[in-house]
This record gives C-alpha cells, sequence and structure tokens, in this order.
C-alpha cells in the first residue's frame, strides 16, 4: 500500500491507494462503496484483472485516506480527479460499487462497469422516516446514545464529518447523470439487494441508453460470490 498527499480544489488529502500490474497495460480505477475500502474491490477483483494496470482508492474518509470536510459526490468526484492526475493514472475503465458508482459516472470514463451502484432515490420504509424525523425534532436534546439509535446502520462509527457527509449524499439523485452518460457501460446487479434494490438497477439501465445489464444472484455485495 502506498499513499501521496493529493492537493484539489478543494483541499489537500492523503489518500491511500493500491497501483499493481503492467505499466503499458489498459488502466482500470476500482472505487469502493460507503462504508468500504480499497482492499474490499482488491479482493474481489484483483486477481481476475492481473492483466490490467489497476489502481485502488481509498476515498476520503475511509480506509487510510484523510478527510475532515463534509462532502458532496461531486467533491468526492473533484477530488479522484485531481489523485488521478497526481498519480499519472487515465483510467480505460472504472469498475464501482455502490456509492463509488455516482463519483464513477461523474469522471465520465472510456467504459463503466457499475455493480449495485447508488443514485437512483428509494422510497425509505414508514419506521425510517419516523427515525428521520425524531431524529431532527431532538437533535439538540436527545443524549447521545439515543441520538445514536436514531441514527442510520450506515452511520456506525462515523465521526460527526463523515456523518454529515453521509447525510449529504445518501439521497443525491443522480438520473441526470445516469442520463447524460453515452459512452459504454456494463451495469451488474445483486437480485437481492435490499440497499440497492433490483429495481434501481433496472432505471440506471433504462437511463443509460445503449448499456447492458446483468442482474446476479447474490446481495448488494453480489461481486464477492463470483469472483
Amino acid at each position: 500500500m502506498a499513499s501521496r498527499r493529493i492537493v484539489s480544489p478543494l483541499g489537500s488529502y492523503e489518500i491511500a491507494y493500491i497501483l499493481e500490474g503492467d505499466q503499458a497495460a489498459p488502466k482500470v480505477l476500482f472505487l469502493h462503496g460507503w462504508g468500504a475500502k480499497k482492499e474490499t474491490m482488491r479482493a474481489s477483483f484483483g486477481r481476475s484483472f492481473g492483466s490490467c494496470r489497476s489502481l485502488f482508492l481509498d476515498l476520503p474518509g475511509f480506509g487510510g485516506s484523510s478527510n475532515d470536510r463534509v462532502l458532496s459526490s461531486d467533491d468526492y468526484a473533484e477530488i479522484v480527479r485531481a489523485a488521478l492526475l497526481a498519480l499519472e493514472f487515465a483510467p480505460d475503465a472504472i469498475v464501482a460499487h455502490s456509492f463509488g458508482g455516482k463519483i464513477a459516472a461523474l469522471l465520465d470514463p472510456p467504459l463503466l462497469v457499475l455493480l449495485s451502484s447508488a443514485g437512483i432515490p428509494k422510497q425509505k420504509s414508514l419506521s425510517v422516516r419516523i427515525k428521520i424525523a425524531l431524529a431532527k425534532r431532538f437533535k439538540s436534546v436527545a443524549p447521545a446514545t439515543v441520538r445514536g439509535k436514531l441514527r442510520t446502520s450506515d452511520a456506525d462509527g462515523l465521526n460527526e464529518v463523515m456523518y454529515e457527509t453521509l447525510k449529504r449524499v445518501v439521497d443525491e439523485d443522480f438520473s441526470n447523470a445516469f442520463a447524460a452518460r453515452t459512452k459504454p457501460t456494463l451495469i451488474f446487479w445483486g437480485k437481492s439487494d435490499r440497499a440497492m434494490p433490483l429495481y434501481c438497477g433496472e432505471t440506471i439501465h433504462s437511463l443509460i441508453i445503449g448499456s447492458h445489464f446483468f442482474p446476479l444472484e447474490g446481495d448488494h455485495f453480489f461481486f464477492a460470490q463470483h469472483t
């Protein structure tokens, strides 16, 4: 593993990464999802992409990469662009899971491979909507232990900066970004995915003209079962 201090328009970030493979081979960038890290993607794809020049990044705030600012998905894309420039790595393809899929869509690579990508808002259950309403209502007066129970499980272990980042990015609608995509796109999805239900993948497929959609057995991390 290596790290590089990346200077972007949004500030300076220490970005941890793994770069491996023949320098002359096609370049593939791997972007993990929320709560994951570069090793998640490398464990599933490192061996099968051994003939490529592969870059596995920790997004800011995850793994070994730093973050002390509340960010949007657009901000993440800007930081990743700066990292790619610093590492002199122009990807021929991006393979991206969940939250990473939104960032990859903004980067608009020649070939995009989406794995249960985020970006299509899903309707929240009644219990979730009630928890959100209560969390907002009692944010300033409820004890920390109570506020913690009202948070989404995706917030477990997050500091306040990353929790505020999660709240900013979780419901972003990327329909327009997907619809603007005109380059080759492959979409893989877990049929039993509850985090990003199958209809989210079908919607992205309908928005990206000419894309190819592959539903596979498994949940949100279906690719770990097929690699």
